[in-house]
């Protein structure tokens, strides 16, 4: 109980309840995504960085869709 009493306190720190109510908290979490899309660019992990990882994996899984693709137009051309 006493967690939540610390955070209810900090949240009423938070200057403009009454102009913007909860909207008050949108400058914290744009900073927030902000900082993790910075992280996700530059921070390397190994070798690799977040977007380092997601374009290798979106260009495996276009080439398996070739790939699908072919083996299946191949397929139809056979059975005519």
């Amino acid at each position: 109980m006493f967690f939540r009493a610390q955070v209810r306190r900090v949240l009423q720190r938070v200057p403009g309840k009454q102009r913007f109510g909860i909207y008050r908290f949108l400058p914290f979490f744009f900073v927030l995504g902000g900082t993790m899309e910075w992280i996700m660019i530059k921070v390397r992990v190994g070798q690799e960085t977040f977007y380092d990882v997601y374009r290798r994996k979106a260009s495996e899984r276009q080439y398996q869709r070739r790939l699908e693709d072919a083996s299946e137009t191949e397929r139809q051309q056979s059975i005519k």
